[in-house]
């Protein structure tokens, strides 16, 4: 006996039931066959399609292939276009979730990939086991570091299917709205590239007195410098590890929450009372001081915001840039890849790094002693943070736009 079900969103005209079944009732599997690494060859002229590039190559259609085997075809298993793949190896349970149809015929398909093969919708099918099947899957993966997750497992899973009408229409919706994803990373990661290019362009590179393109009214040789000569340690919490409560209204900021730009406080996880940030934590950061992580993911940082009801955490120290410096510019000069590494040399520890701030202080820096180059420079930098949060809050809407639907229209 089969159940009928609806889901909660749908397209204008569509009303039937979406009626249910075991997968092995809307298709049959079977295993890909043997291309391994050593197979795989810039001069072999097979395409095929890896287990490894379902989780980093393809999204839920699969129309370009990026290797070529050179295997015997006798001893290969090649598509029609009409495949849906699943792997069948992975690390996390519930990660298996990366299901695609594979929509290019005669093309190879490697072992530790399940194929299916149904007469429904090839796309909407991998569109649907990824947004409905995750804790499915989970339940059946064997294994310990390395599991696996066999089909003959899967074939009792029940799944539902609407009308290939209305199957189509949800793949051109999500199809619409992945190519719009696509476009807003791209846009973002453009930005991330600008700005890390402009970055090594206009800090002065290893053992150069002047930066290789400057503001047209700038002239002078940079100047090496201390940390400590141009900036205070506003506030070190290691040490102190204030009680994190319930009801708490005060977001403390870790690791997690650095990046580009301000602090992240959708990232934040813990906040204090009123009590424990008045007594101990209020009045150690300010806005324009440069948060620096120091232990775990080093160096990473952010620009403090005006947020005055906000405290640190003790895997975090603040930055102060001294008179006749610009604490945007710091936090610019901070962010170049070559200043990255010179503090990555006084890491300290494997299991958990960390950095000495009386190490941190003597590090020498590039800078330039006219200030009006540093507020040039620093606010130069900081639109291109505008920019780039803009963007991220673009694609963020997007991606959660998505997942809100794939919850709601399924079943």
């Amino acid at each position: 006996m089969t159940e009928k079900q609806k889901p909660s969103i749908r397209f204008k005209g569509f009303t039937e039931y979406w009626e249910q079944r075991k997968i092995s009732d809307y298709g049959d599997f079977y295993y890909g066959h043997s291309c391994p690494k050593w197979s795989v060859s810039e001069n072999a002229t097979t395409p095929c399609v890896r287990y490894g590039e379902l989780y980093t190559k393809f999204g839920t259609k699969i129309n370009q292939v990026y290797s070529y085997t050179n295997m015997p075809p006798e001893k290969l298993r090649f598509s029609k276009g009409t495949e849906v793949l699943i792997p069948r190896v992975g690390e996390e349970p519930m990660d298996y979730n990366h299901c695609t149809w594979l929509s290019l015929s005669n093309v190879a398909i490697g072992e530790m990939i399940s194929v299916y093969n149904t007469n429904q919708n090839p796309q909407f099918t991998a569109i649907m086991f990824n947004a409905t099947l995750q804790k499915q899957f989970a339940m059946r993966v064997e294994g310990g570091s390395v599991t696996n997750l066999y089909f003959e497992k899967l074939k009792d899973i029940d799944i539902s299917f609407p009308s290939i009408k209305e199957q189509c229409k949800i793949t051109t919706y999500f199809s619409s709205l992945d190519h719009l994803i696509t476009l807003h990373e791209k846009k973002y990661n453009r930005l991330v590239n600008i700005k890390k290019s402009m970055l090594e362009k206009m800090f002065p590179r290893n053992g150069e007195i002047v930066p290789e393109v400057r503001f047209a009214e700038f002239t002078g040789n940079w100047e090496k410098r201390k940390l400590g000569e141009i900036a205070d340690k506003a506030v070190d919490n290691r040490g102190k590890t204030p009680p994190i409560t319930e009801n708490g209204t005060h977001p403390l900021i870790e690791v997690a929450c650095l990046g580009n730009g301000s602090p992240d406080y959708s990232k934040v996880e813990k906040y204090l009372d009123d009590n424990t940030f008045n007594t101990m934590l209020r009045d150690y950061i300010k806005e324009g001081d440069i948060l620096f992580s120091t232990v775990g993911s080093i160096g990473l940082i952010s620009l403090m915001d005006s947020n005055e009801n906000a405290a640190i955490a003790q895997n975090v120290i603040a930055f102060r840039a001294k008179e006749n410096y610009d604490s945007s510019f710091l936090y610019a000069m901070f962010s170049t890849e070559e200043n990255q590494d010179k503090v990555m040399r006084i890491v300290m520890g494997a299991v958990q790094p960390s950095i000495k701030v009386s190490q941190l202080v003597n590090v020498e820096y590039s800078v330039t002693d006219n200030i009006d180059e540093q507020k040039a420079l620093g606010k130069y930098f900081l639109v291109f943070d505008h920019l780039i949060a803009l963007q991220q809050q673009k694609l963020k809407k997007l991606q959660n736009m998505k997942k809100a639907c794939l919850e709601k229209m399924f079943v």
